[in-house]
């Protein structure tokens, strides 16, 4: 794996779908909440390359080796628009070698029964193309009915689950928790004692 320092553009994709602008929000967050926890290991350049999927080709995810993907899930367990529409086209990527955390949002008070399905199709997918995925994210402090996203265990998420309908204001905490996370799994967290020498 190459040290973040030598890498000549942000080492990590986020891609996003967003119909209302609260998956863009949370994107956003994640991004922002990355770049601060690696600091200025890129000489002040971006960790983070952030792109709507309605903008930009999903081909685009195989130039990079750490890709965070977030779907929202509509109605009854529905794709969001835009990723409904290059649904077919992640059949065609080559996602081997590549490290994938997923986040997704839903309504588990609305849509019990469906909650953060969207979010289980595309890590199948994902995992389709031959990617290892990481992120996972506990099931505590929800309550729903049914999910399409939870692991064989039923014990966690496959990816960051936000409800930012009905536990708006859990929002930002899981988001710094899940990144430190996600730094660590990915392998880019940055050694604090390192830092200081």
């Amino acid at each position: 794996m190459c040290p973040v320092s030598n890498i000549n553009h942000a080492p990590i994709g986020l891609f996003y779908g967003s119909s209302t602008c609260y998956t863009e929000m949370v994107a956003e967050k994640i991004g922002d909440a990355l770049n601060t926890s690696l600091g200025d290991a890129l000489q002040g350049q971006p960790h983070v390359d952030i792109y709507n999927v309605a903008d930009t080709p999903i081909a685009k995810v195989e130039e990079y080796d750490y890709l965070i993907l977030g779907i929202p899930t509509w109605d009854y367990g529905e794709l969001q628009e835009d990723w409904e529409n290059i649904w077919d086209d992640i059949d065609t990527l080559n996602l081997t070698g590549k490290t994938v955390a997923l986040f997704g949002l839903g309504d588990q008070e609305g849509y019990p029964d469906w909650f953060l399905d969207a979010m289980g199709y595309l890590w199948a997918k994902v995992c389709n193309q031959g990617a290892k995925t990481v992120g996972y994210w506990p099931v505590a402090g929800f309550e729903f009915k049914e999910s399409q996203a939870l692991t064989p265990d039923q014990q966690h998420f496959v990816g960051l689950a936000i409800d930012d309908e009905n536990q708006f204001d859990l929002t930002d905490e899981r988001i710094k928790q899940w990144c430190q996370q996600v730094l660590s799994e990915f392998g880019l967290k940055t050694n604090p004692d390192s830092a200081s020498n």
